[in-house]
């Protein structure tokens, strides 16, 4: 791939390096049963370790240049998609799969957490996603109430998932190589509340940090009255900031408000 011409716009940087692309599957935990979806394709290299590890494989491509170079690899149980898999309905993707599914990815840093949210908001027939992400997003993921790095995203990945870090690594092991270190993290989906509205308890966890420096209360204002949160909450709770509230908080707050 020497000769490519590697398109920023896309966040285009590969792996090539075996050893690391046998761990990142191992890591998936996916075999010979199980059905994957990559989202991000590059050259193939991760693409064709998959294609020996596991069943199926749906992997998406938004680069049509690179269509030659995937289709040349002749990998039998493997589906290339030359579409943006963010404008792909959810419907058509799972459509692919005769049942539940793995994702396993090096997703590209531009539009990670929006591929992220996709999934856990559009489908519930993913098992786990094992996404090669900027080391400070996996930090996110995994991060404790209170601390800086956590927010949304971190409280939702948790509301659907477990959430791990298996493996950091270095800027050097990319083609090109980009300007921060990479983590692998793997996250187990549950379905662990059965009786919350994801669109409903996503709402309000927005909400929440609507403004960061901002109080519950300022916050929330935009969606109750005063009276309706001192009365159900109290004040000293409402003077708490979104980034103190463990998962279970919220829910608490979930259950009182709905």
């Amino acid at each position: 791939m020497s000769e490519f011409n590697f398109k920023k716009k896309f966040g285009q940087n590969f792996i090539s390096d075996k050893n690391l692309l046998s761990a990142i599957v191992a890591d998936s935990g996916v075999s010979k049963k199980d059905e994957v979806l990559e989202i991000g394709a590059g050259a193939g290299s991760l693409t064709q370790e998959l294609s020996r590890a596991c069943k199926k494989v749906v992997s998406f491509e938004i680069d049509s240049d690179l269509k030659p170079v995937l289709e040349g690899l002749n990998l039998k149980n493997v589906e290339f998609v030359f579409d943006d898999f963010m404008k792909a309905p959810m419907g058509e993707v799972e459509g692919k799969f005769d049942g539940k599914f793995h994702v396993v990815a090096n997703l590209p840093y531009y539009i990670t957490t929006p591929i992220i949210f996709k999934l856990f908001e559009e489908s519930e027939r993913v098992l786990s996603l094992t996404i090669m992400v900027q080391k400070e997003v996996a930090e996110r993921l995994c991060a404790s109430a209170g601390g800086k790095d956590y927010g949304i995203l971190t409280v939702m990945t948790n509301f659907y998932g477990t959430p791990k870090i298996t493996r950091i690594i270095g800027r050097q092991m990319f083609c090109p190589a980009p300007n921060v270190d990479s983590a692998l993290v793997n996250i187990r989906l549950e379905n662990k509340y059965k009786d919350v509205d994801k669109t409903k308890f996503s709402k309000l966890v927005k909400q929440c940090f609507s403004m960061r420096r901002k109080t519950l209360l300022n916050n929330l204002c935009a969606m109750f009255s005063k009276q309706t949160l001192t009365e159900k909450f109290g004040e000293e709770f409402l003077k708490r900031r979104a980034e103190t509230l463990t998962l279970e908080e919220f829910l608490n707050m979930y259950k009182k408000l709905y």
